[in-house]
């Protein structure tokens, strides 16, 4: 008996000595971990109870229950100086999908929702929600406000990654956008109307939806997608594979959850299709498969990395294959390759019908599409196209492109003068300090239009070492340095990427 104690009581200390390590190695390696990650962290010591899933009894109260505290109501705001065209034409494609109400002068307000995904304050939401915002306030289910600050965005997915300082938030548990079925139950979770915490239910009315909608400016009136011309894809735009719903969303939904019955996000709520700006039975949302890649992109490297296969194409049906002179009516025709394109260098050929892609069929841009941007340079995809009347398999390294520049300061907090700024910078590596020559430093890796580094012409590639004359290695040390201006001037200093070194001085009004 007392050997049993003995083992029973060195059971308990060991447990506790772990544990106890555990706990102070947490926040230490936190800062290193992706997305994915700290989700497998979060939900290892927060399991989530069952579920009852839609081939059961339909029961949506667990679902709400689970999702609603980690969506969020965000409220943004404009400065005068950038209600110019760009914000026009932005109102136009969206409509009035998040409802935004426009002054003609003076600040300019808008809002939608978000969903937090990881318990250090992750959260995404649509990049038209946060583009050109220079305050950004999140209220969270729990009646708690934080500022936000623009980690990253990618406008060809519609999405962004935005931060609130906290830490232990609720999160929502990532599910997998490939797995839903049209026709099985879900659940749109946002803020429409300004109505916050709001949940509808629908079923999924289709997937791999192409609307044309994002990076389309062009004559969007008369369109309930917000488009009206016919444009092809191509290699470098919009990537466009949304899940279809019947669930009711409306103007604030915008960066909302939409949800499986086992409380699983499955898609960003992003888009509808409507004449009159409100529900009429179409929604639309961005799997989170394709959401995964892009978020884990931006919080590693403040921009995403996004492969191509280096051809541009037609969508096949059969009015396009006559004036093609083809019999083939599905797929997507091959029209031209990219020089030394990841196609070509594979043996991909003009006039190649692409009908599979890693063996799955490929009837629309978007099932190709979707499944390159889940992919990163250097990834491999399977493609099988019609040639000469059969079917040929090429093996496709997706190759990459340089960052692009995807592409006046009044705050009151750090975080609104870092959304002015308008970049995304991750910490120099030691390599990258020998080569600059520095101690300290972070990279530029995205500058988004209209926004202070973009109208002062410092790119992607630059390097950040001092503000207010602070050391600067990592976003937090901007913080600090930012929100303590002398005499209202903000002094930023650092090199461009050819090693030429500046020193901006902006006034801070």
């Amino acid at each position: 008996m007392k050997k049993f104690g003995l083992t029973l009581l060195t059971a308990f200390i060991g447990g506790a000595l772990a544990l106890g390590a555990y706990k102070l190695t947490e926040d230490k390696y936190a800062d290193n971990m992706s997305i994915a990650d700290k989700q497998k962290v979060y939900f290892t010591s927060n399991p989530m109870p069952p579920i009852t899933s839609s081939a059961g009894e339909v029961d949506f109260t667990q679902a709400a229950a689970a999702v609603t505290p980690a969506v969020v109501y965000i409220r943004v705001t404009y400065s005068n100086n950038t209600g110019n065209d760009d914000q026009s034409e932005l109102q136009q494609m969206f409509g009035q999908m998040f409802g935004q109400q426009m002054r003609p002068q003076g600040v300019q307000m808008a809002s939608g929702s978000g969903v937090i995904i990881s318990p250090d304050g992750y959260i995404v939401t649509n990049n038209h929600v946060v583009d050109k915002a220079d305050k950004i306030t999140v209220n969270t289910n729990d009646h708690r406000t934080f500022q936000a600050k623009v980690i990253g965005t990618d406008p060809n997915t519609d999405l962004a990654l935005i931060k609130v300082d906290a830490t232990n938030l609720p999160i929502v548990k990532l599910g997998n956008s490939d797995d839903a079925k049209v026709g099985e139950w879900v659940l749109a979770v946002g803020n429409p109307f300004n109505l916050t915490s709001t949940v509808t239910a629908g079923i999924v009315s289709a997937k791999g939806r192409n609307i044309g909608i994002i990076g389309n400016e062009d004559n969007q009136q008369g369109n309930p997608f917000g488009r009206t011309s016919n444009q092809q894809p191509r290699a470098n735009k919009a990537i466009e594979s949304f899940i279809q719903t019947d669930a009711a969303i409306n103007p604030g939904n915008s960066g909302g959850a939409l949800v499986n019955t086992k409380g699983e996000l499955i898609g960003i709520n992003s888009a509808i299709a409507s004449h009159t700006g409100a529900y009429e039975g179409y929604g639309f949302a961005i799997p989170i498969n394709l959401a995964k890649k892009v978020l884990d992109d931006i919080e590693k490297y403040g921009t995403v990395k996004r492969g191509y296969v280096g051809i541009s194409f037609t969508e096949l049906d059969p009015d396009v294959a006559a004036q093609l002179n083809t019999k083939v009516t599905n797929g997507l025709y091959v029209r031209d390759l990219v020089p030394n394109g990841g196609a070509q260098q594979a043996g991909i050929k003009a006039g190649d019908v692409i009908v599979k892609v890693d063996g799955s069929p490929v009837y629309e841009s978007s099932d190709l599409q979707e499944r390159v941007g889940e992919l990163k340079p250097g990834d491999k995809i399977t493609l099988t196209v019609l040639r000469d009347g059969s079917d040929k398999n090429f093996t496709v390294t997706l190759k990459g492109d340089l960052p692009a520049n995807t592409a006046v300061a009044s705050t009151k907090s750090s975080a609104e003068l870092f959304n002015k700024l308008g970049a995304s910078f991750v910490p120099l590596t030691g390599a990258q300090k020998s080569h600059f020559h520095v101690k300290s430093g972070v990279m530029v890796t995205q500058v988004r239009p209209g926004r202070l580094f973009d109208d002062t012409e410092i790119p992607v590639g630059s390097v950040i070492t001092s503000i207010n004359k602070k050391p600067i290695n990592s976003i937090a040390d901007m913080d600090g340095a930012i929100s303590n201006t002398q005499n209202g001037l903000l002094v930023i200093s650092g090199y461009y990427p050819d090693g030429t070194s500046f020193h901006n001085t902006f006034q801070v009004q």
